[in-house]
């Protein structure tokens, strides 16, 4: 039997299930994302085949770049996905899936561009820009 892996938003009117382990945990600092957050954004890519969302009428999509949108419930805030346009992919907030979630972490990105507040261990990889 496949491991499936759960989550959703704050409030349950999102809920997602995707049929296949997503990618490593990335934390991106870039601005936006600690704009949105209050810190940095911790997601994981899972491929759009294995993801089943309920709920799509709850969420609202805010294109925040040129290339990319995120989306979040419109009931409770949760932020819950970031997606490049186009891509066979979306980012799911590692803190939405159920717990155990299973994952694991990978590395931080966009490490130029943290907030002044708080340090990055020293022992993890990082990136000044995307990879």
């Amino acid at each position: 039997m496949t491991k499936e892996y759960t989550g959703g938003c704050g409030c349950g009117a999102v809920r997602f299930l995707s049929r296949r382990k997503p990618g490593p945990v990335v934390a991106c600092h870039c601005s936006q994302c600690r704009r949105q957050t209050g810190l940095y954004y911790a997601s994981c890519d899972v491929s759009l085949e294995s993801l089943t969302i309920e709920g799509n009428s709850s969420i609202r999509w805010y294109r925040s770049s040129e290339t990319a949108e995120r989306g979040f419930c419109e009931n409770c805030g949760s932020a819950l996905f970031w997606q490049r346009k186009g891509s066979p992919e979306v980012s799911v907030m590692a803190g939405a899936f159920d717990l155990p979630s299973g994952l694991s972490f990978g590395y931080h990105i966009y490490c130029a561009d943290k907030g002044d507040f708080y340090e990055i261990d020293e022992g993890a990889l990082k990136y000044a820009k995307g990879v």
